[in-house]
């Protein structure tokens, strides 16, 4: 298994921030009441968006998936996401989390050059 378990972790962990990162910006996007409507909706969006739309048999993943979408859709969906919590953090006062989670992003991709090449194949 290599390195595999510990960026499969680590991917995991960063889609929990992603949430967490989603859910900040809801709070940032006003000072009205439904701030909190909105740091609870953009989180739970992402969240079905992130587990409805995934490439079929992708073996970073169970290999089902409810809607089937090609791997470059996938890959901007998981970049969307994952990247957009990092702003999330960035924006609303939390500039060096969200700097970190963003270049933790971008090593986990490093360490998956196989599975990026999967996903443009698809």
């Amino acid at each position: 298994m290599g390195s595999a378990w510990w960026n499969m972790t680590l991917r995991f962990l960063l889609e929990l921030a992603a949430l967490l990162g989603l859910g900040i910006a809801g709070l940032g996007l006003s000072q009205e009441w439904w701030r909190w409507v909105l740091a609870l909706a953009l989180p739970a969006i992402a969240a079905v968006l992130w587990g409805t739309f995934a490439v079929l048999n992708d073996p970073s993943r169970s290999g089902r998936t409810p809607v089937p979408v090609p791997g470059a859709v996938r890959l901007v969906l998981e970049l969307v996401i994952l990247f957009g919590g990092a702003a999330g953090f960035y924006l609303n006062g939390h500039a060096t989390a969200g700097i970190v989670i963003a270049l933790l992003i971008v090593i986990s991709y490093a360490f998956s050059l196989d599975r990026l090449g999967w996903l443009l194949r698809q």
